[in-house]
């Protein structure tokens, strides 16, 4: 429309991700949330609604950015979940140092903010760590013998907690080198509880 300043929707998306992402929900201001998109905050409003909303928007937008790549990680070596689990921590440890984006992950940062989150967007948190453990569990299935049920879920939640950690231990200046030596350790720790599982060896 003429005289209407024209935006792309996804680009202040990804500008407005990065705020909640570096500053956390708390701390990114409206003021903040105005100047890296370049809106207004009757534009912000208009278009996303209030915080809360916009806030939401950018958890999905993370979401369907990275969560593809988890998955093609997760499904590149089927029948070696081992393989797989590392497949996934080198995107995750490729996130962290990518220079051009936040270090850490917003739905860590996210879920250490949950109290002071509306149940919504708390509750879409826990959603996106859920589908990960779900993506995670669903590789852990593909070894041979399958291990059991508690195993897999066990093992998922430890994949993701490791994950999460990763994400924390970045945002303290924690090194590339110290990253992946826990990344390591994670996937020994993987490779040896399924070769326990399937060797019939339950002891802890």
């Amino acid at each position: 429309m003429a005289g209407r300043k024209q935006f792309d929707v996804d680009t202040a998306l990804d500008q407005a991700m990065r705020v909640f992402w570096q500053r956390g929900y708390a701390d990114a201001s409206l003021d903040a949330l105005a100047a890296a998109t370049g809106l207004g905050r009757g534009s912000l409003y208009g278009t996303f609604g209030n915080k809360d909303a916009l806030f939401g928007r950018c958890l999905d937008r993370y979401a369907s950015l990275y969560g593809a790549r988890y998955e093609q990680a997760l499904a590149a070596h089927p029948g070696d979940p081992a393989r797989a689990v590392e497949a996934f921590y080198e995107v995750v440890l490729s996130r962290i140092a990518d220079p051009s984006v936040p270090r850490g992950c917003l739905v860590a940062q996210s879920a250490a903010q949950s109290p002071t989150l509306k149940e919504e967007n708390s509750a879409q948190v826990r959603g996106l760590l859920d589908l990960q453990r779900r993506r995670v569990r669903t590789a852990l299935a593909t070894h041979s013998p399958a291990p059991a049920a508690d195993t897999l879920d066990e093992l998922a939640s430890f994949v993701v907690a490791v994950n999460q950690s990763l994400a924390v231990l970045s945002r303290a200046d924690a090194s590339d080198a110290e990253l992946r030596s826990v990344a390591r350790l994670a996937c020994t720790t993987v490779a040896d509880t399924l070769a326990r599982a399937a060797s019939g060896d339950t002891a802890r």
